[in-house]
């Protein structure tokens, strides 16, 4: 595939497309394949850089002019070990190109919304913490059969600040990565990072649903949020708080479903107004998809577990889900072919205990990818390298 890309490059005549050899010598890439490319990279005649999709190789002043090698924007590349066995399923997770890929892996290293909401700061390193799981965890070719290949978009840079005007932007930031995902083909997962992501990472998805998919239906559409939290969060304050409420008043969803809500958490004020945008708490899967939905967005927020399962998360639940409930909840979601996404948020590393919750996230992600592969086209069937 490197090799044709690079021919592609080498011959390539449309005007944004002029490539002069750029000399790299200076720049430290980390693989072979994208040394290659760079060996016949370049930046056109007179060609402003923000112009550029830009690149993956970390450090690389260069930008890439071609459709295969299209950047998300407002990311920059995740660290993965150079020398994972070949065993585990993380050493084949793609972070060059796309290729063959259907899932794509989105970091949102923030917590301001956290912070802003008065919660425990520390989820903006879950992403890490989550990755590291996950080259532990997973075997690559598993009983169950060929998962879906993974592409690593990276992580949403967040803005800067520490106001809500820093967080609107970290929102529009995700928002438009999201967006760039879905623009590949490829299913979204999002690793957070407090849970007010979950609103401009579902703004993304519904957005694009929005101009991309729903015009040609012939039926009425009828987005549906399901999600898996101790708190309703529809907060009308900036913060970690309040993603649903957003999703309700901005996205104009008017259906939610809730796993693990907890009534001594969550006022009397905002239960009403979580049953005015058409919330319910669930406890059956046969009553979280309301009749007549088209479209799901699926959201875990760690702190539905229980503490002795997830202790690491921005605020532990003493009497939450069970991991095996939870894992089969997830389960259930990923085969279903309304799903269009799925995020875990709230992983907040300085407050875990020996990594159990990012092996609980990763082992979320792991469940959800085994029932994505029953879908067709989903899985795999390539081989592993």
């Amino acid at each position: 595939m490197i090799d044709a890309v690079t021919q592609s490059l080498k011959e390539s005549r449309t005007p944004r497309r002029i490539h002069r050899v750029a000399a790299t010598s200076e720049v430290h890439h980390t693989s072979v394949a994208w040394r290659k490319l760079h060996d016949v990279s370049c930046v056109a005649e007179n060609y402003r850089i923000r112009e550029f999709t830009g690149c993956f190789c970390p450090n690389c002043p260069l930008a890439i002019s071609y459709p295969l090698l299209m950047t998300i924007p407002h990311t920059q590349p995740a660290t993965w070990p150079t020398d994972l066995p070949p065993a585990r399923f993380a050493a084949h997770i793609q972070q060059a190109m796309p290729t063959a890929c259907k899932v794509a892996l989105l970091g949102l290293p923030d917590d301001l919304g956290v912070r802003l909401n008065n919660g425990r700061p520390g989820a903006a390193e879950g992403p890490r913490a989550f990755r590291e799981a996950l080259t532990r965890y997973g075997v690559a070719q598993p009983a169950s059969g060929p998962l879906p290949r993974v592409f690593d978009a990276g992580d949403v840079v967040p803005a800067s600040g520490t106001d809500a005007v820093a967080l609107n932007e970290t929102h529009n930031r995700v928002t438009e990565a999201t967006r760039a995902i879905l623009k590949l083909g490829l299913f979204p997962i999002a690793i957070g990072g407090g849970h007010d992501l979950t609103f401009a990472f579902a703004r993304g998805v519904l957005e694009h649903l929005r101009s991309h998919v729903m015009p040609a239906r012939t039926t009425p559409t009828a987005p549906h949020v399901l999600y898996f939290d101790a708190h309703l969060d529809v907060r009308d304050t900036a913060g970690s708080g309040m993603p649903f409420r957003r999703i309700a008043e901005t996205c104009g969803v008017r259906s939610f479903a809730v796993v693990g809500a907890k009534p001594g958490v969550n006022s009397a004020e905002h239960a009403a107004y979580f049953a005015s945008i058409g919330g319910r708490v669930v406890t059956q899967q046969s009553h979280a998809l309301p009749a007549g939905t088209t479209d799901v967005l699926v959201s875990l927020d760690l702190d539905a577990l229980d503490a002795g399962h997830a202790p690491g998360v921005s605020a532990m639940n003493p009497a939450g889900l069970s991991s095996l409930a939870v894992e089969q909840w997830i389960a259930w979601c990923a085969t279903n072919p309304l799903v269009r996404c799925f995020d875990i948020m709230e992983l907040s590393p300085p407050h875990d205990d020996n990594n159990r919750t990012a092996r609980v996230a990763a082992h979320m992600f792991y469940t959800f990818l085994q029932g994505l592969a029953t879908r067709p086209g989903f899985a795999h069937t390539g081989g592993v390298a």
